[in-house]
């Protein structure tokens, strides 16, 4: 069997922001048809913009979608670019 490099992308605030894209992008990644990069600023960018238009939501709770990612895939891929 060939292995190929897989793709690296990395995943700007704009696609992390809304639940849906974020899901659909991480399900792939889980799949390993690619590799997910972002970096702190980035997480700060998505969440702080989503506590501003969804005050129903609270850091904590976007904290623990971070740090869900980061446990996901910070075993088999770098986190930071």
């Amino acid at each position: 069997m060939i292995h190929s490099i897989p793709l690296t992308a990395l995943l700007d605030a704009c696609v992390l922001y809304p639940a849906p894209i974020r899901d659909l992008l991480l399900h792939l990644a889980d799949f390993e048809l690619y590799q997910p990069k972002w970096t702190t600023k980035i997480h700060q960018e998505w969440t702080r913009n989503l506590l501003v238009n969804r005050p129903e939501l609270t850091r904590a709770q976007l904290q623990r979608t971070v740090k869900a990612m980061e446990k996901a895939f910070s075993r088999r891929y770098s986190k930071a670019v």
